[in-house]
């Protein structure tokens, strides 16, 4: 009897472990079945490159979890990142490009396409708040509705004369080197993700803001009685996270050098699905910045994986597939426990 009680205990101890560590041990039997398969995996140059290639989409995931923990959700997302690129790229080009956004504008210092991305795509972020917030409309109509806008918005800017709707190119060196720069042989654009991550999970773990996203994404109507001010709380969650997507896409453009109307689509649904493998949940109250940056990763390692070993697109798709189920069937069963 003590034998089979002991038996039960090491498999709900199993189990346990499972269940709260799904995402590193995908991540590990990921890098282990690549890495067997194809030894130059192990590289510091692989890691190198998919480090670079999801640094903005870690920052825009970043935001994306802020959302989500709140109980809400922004399919506005890719959009903004889009709005942001455009913005960045018109406003960020060399004075003797050929082919000029603006053929009377000088060129400008680096922070002055940043700031305009981001003031644009921080009204937006309001917009999507007060909605919320004032209006009670579901986020999931909301921001589908403001993403139409923004798309709207943006390839209405994007066929301005000259431009006309064409690529844009030219990007200044300042910008460029953001993106595909290096300090110390350390790329910035990945310098740049690891700040915008601290500061993300300084302000989700030690201050009364991301306290009171987790109480609202937890319980809206406790947190209400408890004298959080929610409305406020969510306007500036959905204000945040666009600046998020707002650096998400100044990057991409500098990562580029250049930018369309077309950059940012489906990023939302990468980084929902990011968020969630990761342990965040996407009804709200429950998760975590690192686990978030987990999930990225691992999304990560499997596109530059797979595409290493050369297996076809479709494949990649079903694999994924299968991935994002088995994860995140196990971290529901953590999240029921945890609330």
């Amino acid at each position: 009897m003590d034998k089979t009680k002991k038996n039960r205990l090491n498999q709900k101890s199993i189990l346990h472990f499972l269940s709260n560590n799904v995402i590193m041990i995908c991540m590990l039997v990921m890098i282990v079945v690549i890495a067997a398969m194809e030894p130059k995996f192990m590289s510091m140059r692989v890691v190198r490159d998919i480090l670079i290639q999801n640094s903005s989409r870690m920052i825009i995931a970043c935001g994306m979890a802020m959302v989500l923990i709140s109980g809400g959700m922004d399919l506005s997302a890719g959009r903004i990142v889009g709005l942001a690129a455009v913005v960045t790229g018109s406003l960020g080009q060399v004075a003797d490009t050929s082919s000029k956004f603006f053929p009377n504008l000088p060129q400008l210092p680096v922070i002055v396409p940043l700031l305009a991305a981001i003031v644009v795509c921080f009204l937006f972020g309001m917009l999507n708040g007060i909605a919320i917030a004032k209006f009670s409309i579901p986020p999931f109509i909301v921001t589908l509705g403001t993403g139409m806008i923004i798309w709207g918005t943006n390839l209405l800017y994007y066929d301005l004369e000259p431009n006309n709707s064409q690529p844009i190119g030219g990007i200044q060196e300042g910008i460029r080197n953001l993106g595909s720069g290096y300090v110390a042989k350390i790329p910035i654009i990945i310098i740049i993700a690891l700040v915008v991550v601290l500061i993300s999970w300084f302000i989700m773990k030690y201050t009364a803001f991301g306290r009171n996203i987790y109480s609202i994404g937890g319980n809206r109507d406790a947190a209400e009685v408890c004298g959080i001010r929610v409305d406020r709380v969510l306007i500036w969650t959905y204000a945040i996270a666009a600046i998020t997507f707002a650096i998400g896409g100044f990057l991409e453009c500098a990562r580029t050098n250049g930018a369309t109307a077309g950059y940012g689509e489906n990023y939302e649904f990468d980084a929902i699905a990011a968020c969630v493998v990761g342990g965040v949940s996407n009804s709200g109250g429950v998760g975590t910045i690192p686990g978030m940056v987990l999930g990225v990763l691992m999304f990560g390692i499997i596109n530059y994986g797979l595409t290493f070993l050369g297996v076809p697109p479709y494949w990649q798709r079903i694999v994924k597939g299968i991935i994002i189920l088995t994860a995140v069937g196990f971290d529901v069963r953590k999240n029921i426990r945890k609330k």
